[in-house]
């Protein structure tokens, strides 16, 4: 259960703040929009049971449209996007207008955590209900598409059997709680944060304490010296440090996140021992919950109420109301080792044994893929599987006189070890061929973009992060990356109407973190992308001094060289 509030005076009527937000902890219950009716009215948990023993019997046209546009994402259910609908009626048409009577399915990966059979569990499934759909996300979870409702319940079962589920998966949940893919292994990592992640998933996931929040609540945790889980964009993220008394533990920071508002997570400034993690997870999330601005949806998320209160205040509340004791000041972590995060490559492991990380193409895998993947861990002895917040994969566990069979059998396969920086540091989110927010197409065109740029800049020696969106929601965190796409219809030399993107440039985390650089009126048609980002790479080469990078370049580049 979730830390009950300690103590909570009732402010005089008179003297409470507007209802306008809809704070709970304020008084103020009444539902203001209507996700937040939906949600007073059944708990996006009870939809289990009726999609068992009603819509999957029934089918698509005995959905209630409370369940099918609401309570089904506390499952991981969302309904993918009609075929043939153009990004200009994505926002024109009615949601009844653009669904389709199939639907994206999200499968929690916490950690980013498999074992073979659970590999294999999601490849059968992706086969014989997904049409052999599969993408790596870049929150660790594997998504399926073309999921009939009729075939949930078997899928589920599946996915349990192997202890995987779908569950708080989407929706205004707690969902996948993010970790270091090498944690347990990685020799230079200050604490493998496995059992916290574990316990938070046993103690408050599908817990209806915190199955209605305002927002949904993104979480990382994790030891890992190159801080791959993107700790600065995360609603809740705990962050490995060597303690006061020199102990590992956990740095707190709070309010991270995208989409149309950036922010960047606050950091508490407490130690958080190993043990205290799960409650301190649930105090912050308890926070949310009845703190949180209910009114807006695009201001329900925590980053706006720990803009407006502050990291002192935001503390103050959640040690007093919710833990009921002080946690002491603590140490920031240490800056991560270098500017890449997402363990590619052959390295060794703290018990002599190797990993191995790989590049599928922005993330797009198949059931036959996966297949292929456990087939080749099994052969090398390997039987754990990671998946990474970059759309990447690793595996653990290998011996020595077996990586270089490994690693050919993977890039056979097509799932490269020593990528290009293209191949390797280009991310894109779902896009319009499934997705009902998009406006325009992503994966493909991405995909595209790395064979180009691979042969035009066949030898580019700078890690360059490429991050393509098919919307404003960044969804593939476009604002920090180097260069950030956001789809949009734009006009082109012919005065027509085309897919293209609105170009953000020299985002970052870590060091030298930062939102990217918007230049005024600087868009690209899809049709002129490669060539766009050929000449801004181009310039830069020319332009860099020493071994400046990318972003920094573009800090002090005038508009005309990023044109």
């Amino acid at each position: 259960m979730p830390p009950a509030p300690k103590q909570r005076a009732t402010a005089p009527r008179r003297n409470r703040p507007k209802r306008g937000e809809g704070q709970w902890a304020l008084g103020y219950r009444e539902p203001l929009n209507k996700n937040e009716e939906n949600k007073k009215n059944d708990d996006g948990l009870n939809v289990r049971a009726r999609i068992i023993d009603i819509y999957s019997k029934r089918g698509f046209d005995s959905i209630d449209p409370a369940d099918l546009r609401g309570r089904f994402r506390w499952f991981g259910l969302y309904t993918q996007r009609k075929p043939g609908i153009d990004g200009g009626k994505t926002a024109v048409l009615e949601p009844e207008e653009l669904d389709d009577r199939y639907f994206m399915l999200r499968v929690r990966i916490d950690g980013g955590q498999l074992d073979l059979a659970q590999l294999r569990a999601i490849a059968e499934i992706s086969r014989t209900y997904a049409r052999g759909t599969a993408d790596i996300t870049d929150r660790q979870n594997v998504q399926l598409h073309w999921v009939r409702i009729e075939d949930v319940p078997a899928i589920w079962e599946r996915l349990e059997a192997v202890g995987l589920d779908t569950t708080e998966a989407c929706g205004d949940t707690p969902r996948v709680v993010m970790g270091c893919p090498l944690a347990g292994i990685d020799a230079d990592e200050v604490i493998d944060a496995s059992p916290q992640i574990r316990q938070i998933y046993d103690e408050h996931i599908g817990d209806k304490a915190f199955s209605n929040l305002p927002r949904k609540f993104k979480s990382a945790i994790s030891g890992c010296s190159a801080h791959c889980t993107v700790h600065e964009i995360n609603d809740v993220a705990f962050v490995g440090v060597t303690g006061p008394d020199g102990a590992p533990g956990f740095d707190l920071f709070v309010g991270g996140g995208l989409s149309t508002n950036p922010m960047f997570a606050q950091r508490l400034g407490t130690f958080v021992r190993p043990d205290q993690v799960s409650e301190v997870w649930a105090a912050v999330c308890s926070v949310f919950r009845d703190y949180g601005y209910r009114r807006l949806r695009h201001r329900a998320r925590i980053k706006f109420l720990v803009a407006d209160w502050g990291a002192e205040r935001f503390r103050e509340v959640m040690e007093k109301e919710y833990l009921g004791y002080a946690l002491p000041d603590g140490p920031a972590p240490e800056e991560p080792r270098d500017g890449r995060r997402d363990h590619v490559g052959v390295h060794r492991q703290r018990d002599g044994r190797f990993y191995v990380g790989f590049a599928p193409r922005v993330g797009r895998v198949s059931g036959e893929l996966l297949d292929r993947i456990a087939d080749i861990a099994e052969e090398h002895g390997s039987d754990r599987v990671r998946t990474t917040v970059e759309q990447k994969m690793v595996v653990l566990d290998v011996e020595a006189e077996r990586v270089d069979s490994l690693v050919a059998a993977l890039e056979a396969a097509d799932l490269q070890v020593n990528p290009s920086t293209f191949r390797r540091q280009t991310m894109a989110c779902t896009g319009i061929e499934y997705c009902k927010l998009a406006i325009v197409e992503t994966k493909a065109r991405a995909s595209t973009l790395i064979d180009e740029l691979e042969r035009r800049l066949p030898d580019f020696p700078a890690p360059v992060t490429i991050n393509v969106n098919g919307c404003p929601n960044s969804c593939a965190r476009i604002q920090v990356a180097d260069i950030g796409l956001k789809g949009q219809l734009v006009t082109d030399a012919e005065g027509r109407q085309v897919e293209g993107y609105q170009v953000h440039l020299g985002g970052a985390v870590g060091l030298d973190s930062g939102f990217g650089r918007k230049v005024r009126g600087l868009k690209t048609t899809a049709q002129e992308l490669p060539d766009y980002v050929e000449r801004v790479l181009r310039r830069y080469l020319d332009g860099r001094e020493g071994e400046e990078t990318f972003a920094s370049w573009v800090r002090r580049a005038p508009d005309a060289e990023l044109a």
